[in-house]
């Protein structure tokens, strides 16, 4: 982000040799053509709402390109920006000491950092810095996507993903950290206002930051707030020369207008604005840029790849409330393709996994039956036998079952009990591992499941039922199907009482 202390401007011309759309300067600082409009059209009427105009350059048929050529002119000759200050009465004294008056259909481009400033959107950076800023960081993000030691990828609260939140210490005094303005929309919107009360033109407004791509070095700015125009432009539906028609197409225009600017802006060039001029932009929808943020729901990179490592043991929740949405089989397969790959003893293939569609009834049914038989002999009546079964509807509400088995077939013998107890409980930990396996990588696939002991207690109901090898252990059931609701947020907890070190 850049700011201003140096009276300095350039220009750009993006197409040489392209006639300039009429109220435009061909090629910046040298004489208008003959003919050619200086002056900017008559003020707006007062309350009037500011939209489109005459003068605004528009596009005549679906497909075109928003402009045939465009001029980028850096606007110079700013001061400190200072909190409280009037920024659209700083931008229009700029304009008219600048000499170039701005015409109807122009596009200012401004650096967040001088609305911050106007805005009061700084925070002291005290004795140590660095600790100023992460914690400005933490009061600005609503989620960390990535870390990679000081470095940290976040969500701010206006729905960016950033660097350190767009949290700044750049171009501006070293007491002070500058944060995004809490309202880049609103803020681009006033501004657009105070130019047209102030110099009576139609202008939009683009404010903008400087982000990272993933994949690609190198920085750019995006547009983080935007009035007068629309943000993206949808080819949706339109068709090519070639009979085919756009089905995803959406060019997000205002960040083509932001990375464009900053070419004249720069970056230490003390340049916060530019006039982008000849670009046939699109009515104001009232979106502004937000429209511009992907929903979570449509984002396939929502985490960093160590991150989403992480997340995905920790993302595994039970889940007992299930939606009827169909479960892909695909997914079931793939999951239990990653159960395969948990630790194994002796090179074996201890476990097996049942899925229970046809006989899916009979076996619940039939396990219900062995459970009240336990707890009558246990001495409970049938309310309370009642109570404990309905503990199973979960497997009955979720759409698909799972029964875990564990097979002994590659376990060792041993002529006395104490390692033939061993020898078993070393193939239940392995059948553990692959259970656990299933449960997240069913998570991963965005599905969820509970383990629920059941099966451990009438293994042989389940094999007689499903008609499986009596030596075969079932070692619970896994209900699985999608959430009815997202799980709320898992606190964290320490390791410290359940880490010993000796």
């Amino acid at each position: 982000m850049s700011d201003a202390t140096t009276p300095t401007a350039s220009g750009t011309t993006a197409t040489p040799g392209t006639p300039a759309i009429p109220g435009t300067t061909a090629t910046p600082g040298l004489p208008a053509a003959p003919g050619t409009p200086t002056t900017p059209s008559p003020p707006l009427a007062p309350g009037a709402p500011v939209g489109a105009s005459a003068g605004t350059p528009t596009r005549t048929r679906r497909g075109e390109p928003p402009s045939t050529s465009l001029e980028i002119v850096g606007l110079a000759g700013f001061g400190e920006i200072r909190p409280g200050d009037d920024l659209a009465e700083a931008v229009a004294a700029a304009v008219t000491a600048g000499g170039r008056p701005l015409v109807d259909g122009d596009v200012l481009v401004v650096t967040s950092k001088i609305v911050s400033k106007a805005e009061g959107r700084l925070v002291p950076a005290g004795a140590d810095r660095e600790a100023a800023r992460q914690a400005a960081i933490d009061a600005e993000s609503v989620r960390e996507v990535a870390r990679r030691g000081p470095t940290r990828i976040v969500e701010t609260r206006h729905g960016l993903v950033l660097a350190s939140a767009g949290v700044d210490a750049s171009n501006i005094s070293g007491d002070w950290l500058a944060l995004l303005p809490l309202d880049p929309d609103a803020s681009a919107a006033r501004l657009r206002t105070g130019i047209a009360t102030r110099l009576g033109v139609d202008v939009a407004v683009v404010i903008t930051d400087t982000a990272g791509r993933p994949w690609r070095r190198g920085l750019t700015d995006l547009a983080i707030g935007v009035a007068g125009m629309a943000a993206l432009r949808s080819h949706i539906g339109e068709v090519d020369d070639y009979g085919n028609e756009l089905g995803m197409t959406e060019v997000a225009e205002a960040d083509e207008l932001a990375a464009a600017a900053d070419l004249v802006k720069g970056k230490l060039g003390a340049t916060p604005v530019a006039v982008v001029r000849g670009y046939g932009r699109l009515p104001d929808d009232g979106t502004g840029a937000r429209v511009l943020v992907r929903p979570s729901n449509e984002d396939m990179f929502r985490l960093g790849t160590l991150e989403a490592r992480r997340a995905a043991l920790t993302e595994r929740r039970t889940v007992r409330e299930f939606s009827a949405d169909p479960v892909d089989p695909a997914a079931l397969e793939r999951a239990v393709a990653v159960a395969l790959t948990a630790p194994a003893p002796h090179h074996t293939t201890p476990w097996r996994f049942v899925l229970v569609t046809e006989r899916r009834d009979v076996l619940l049914e039939a396990m219900a039956d062995a459970w009240a038989q336990d707890l009558r002999r246990d001495g409970f009546d049938a309310a309370q036998i009642d109570r404990r079964l309905r503990r199973g509807d979960v497997l009955h509400r979720a759409p698909r079952l799972i029964v875990p088995i564990m097979v002994l077939d590659g376990a060792h013998p041993y002529p006395d009990e104490r390692r033939t107890r061993a020898e078993e409980r070393m193939f239940t930990v392995a059948v553990g591992a692959g259970v656990q396996n299933l449960l997240v990588a069913l998570a991963t696939e965005g599905l969820g499941s509970c383990w629920v002991s059941s099966t451990l207690f009438c293994a042989e109901v389940v094999t007689r039922v499903l008609d499986l090898p009596p030596t075969w252990i079932p070692v619970g059931t896994v209900g699985v199907g999608h959430p009815a609701a997202p799980a709320p947020p898992r606190p964290p907890r320490s390791p410290a009482e359940f880490l010993l070190h000796r």
